[in-house]
């Protein structure tokens, strides 16, 4: 059979544990055997950060920009018992959060809805994809802890304001955020419910953060109107801006189907929420978007740790692969779409159709055959082997 062609490369970001371990299973298994695999590769699991001082993230950050679509691998943010687990000579940063922001993106998720299964909320119809803005905000406060009676204070550029005169003990916090990264994550927000063809909601608390998240909602209402109102319109599609208690209750109420922008916390918290409700995280695809049109697939789970040290044992672990092939689908798809190959983009939906179809006959690893009610389970191989079987069939 002749090989599919891919003209130019996806940035390949390997990782750590588990996670490491599928990433070859599903090259070497649903991708090579079909297609001219090109890659730019970069080592991301941690022994490798640790030999460059982490340069390899910076490199395959880079190497983003250059080539315009990326796949990921999940990989380790290192805390003090890692640190002496892997003998490294410092906690190195998030990856993630470092290529998020040398491309200035916006992280998408998104579940994948599983044969025989439904979501915890019945009238959810299609999947919710949650925008979230990974910058600043409550990841990176400064916080106090006040011992005794005095006044805190806000200063900025000449600017004071006393926060809170203290008669006792308490707690101050401050955060941030920047007027350029929220135009960033505007524009993203409105691209992808483009490309999706699907509404766009932003909500915040604009009636209590007055000028906090007042300012977040007269950016997104200032790029709307001046850059996406038309093409909005041509499409069919709306934005809708809500205070974010009104937009839960609309959620619940929703059939599903749209793209919801949130700030770096409420993303945070509600993705978890959405991934739970149509199943579990590991069933949830991630999409790094940035406005420059730079993509990065992942999973939105983590390396698997548990199952990773059963492996070390000699244990067979019944891992679930989905969000990691999703991910490697999702890439190919961009690809051919970006570059004009449309085999390309049609086998990552190939591959896709034949993991559900997996499913669709029964075989799961353990966490699906919770979900889907199926009576037997198993390990990661088999399944993966059921879609290679699967997938020869479609091409």
């Amino acid at each position: 059979m002749t090989k599919i062609p891919m003209p130019n490369p996806i940035v390949e970001m390997d990782g750590d544990e588990m996670t490491r371990l599928i990433w070859r299973m599903i090259k070497s298994e649903l991708i090579e055997p079909f297609a001219a695999l090109n890659t730019e590769y970069y080592d991301l699991g941690l022994p490798h950060r640790e030999e460059t001082d982490d340069a390899v993230t910076k490199q395959a950050a880079q190497a983003l920009l250059r080539h315009r679509v990326g796949v990921k691998c999940a990989t380790i943010t290192p805390n003090k018992k890692r640190m002496e687990e892997y003998s490294l000579s410092r906690m190195y940063p998030s990856p993630n959060g470092t290529i998020r922001s040398t491309v200035d993106g916006t992280t998408f998720r998104s579940p994948i809805l599983l044969p025989g299964t439904s979501p915890l909320v019945p009238n959810w119809k299609e999947p919710i994809t949650v925008a979230r803005h990974s910058n600043a905000d409550l990841y990176k406060d400064t916080e106090l802890r006040i011992e005794t009676p005095g006044e805190a204070h806000l200063t900025a550029d000449g600017q004071d304001r006393l926060v809170y005169r203290f008669d006792g003990p308490g707690v101050a916090l401050a955060m941030y955020n920047t007027d350029k990264s929220i135009y960033s994550f505007a524009r993203s927000c409105f691209s992808c419910a483009l490309d999706k063809k699907q509404d766009l909601w932003f909500s915040c608390k604009d009636t209590i953060s007055t000028v906090y998240d007042g300012r977040f909602r007269d950016i997104f209402q200032e790029v709307y109107d001046a850059e996406y109102k038309a093409a909005f319109e041509a499409a069919g599609i709306r934005y809708i801006y809500t205070l974010i208690d009104d937009a839960v209750a609309r959620c619940m109420r929703s059939q599903g189907g749209f793209v919801w922008a949130l700030k770096n916390y409420d993303g945070d918290v509600m993705s978890d929420m959405i991934g739970a409700a149509f199943g579990a995280l590991a069933l949830m695809t991630s999409v790094l978007i940035s406005p420059a049109g730079c993509f990065e697939y992942e999973a939105a789970h983590g390396t698997v740790t548990r199952h990773w040290y059963r492996r070390q044992a000699g244990e067979k672990t019944s891992t679930n692969p989905m969000a990691t092939i999703f991910a490697w689908s999702g890439a190919l798809k961009k690809r051919g779409e970006l570059d004009g190959v449309p085999a390309l983009t049609d086998f990552g939906r190939k591959i896709e159709q034949a993991s559900l179809a997996a499913i669709a006959d029964g075989i799961v690893t353990g966490d699906m055959a919770a979900l889907t009610g199926a009576e037997e389970s198993v390990d990661t191989e088999t399944f993966i082997a059921a879609v290679r079987e699967r997938l020869e069939s479609l091409m």
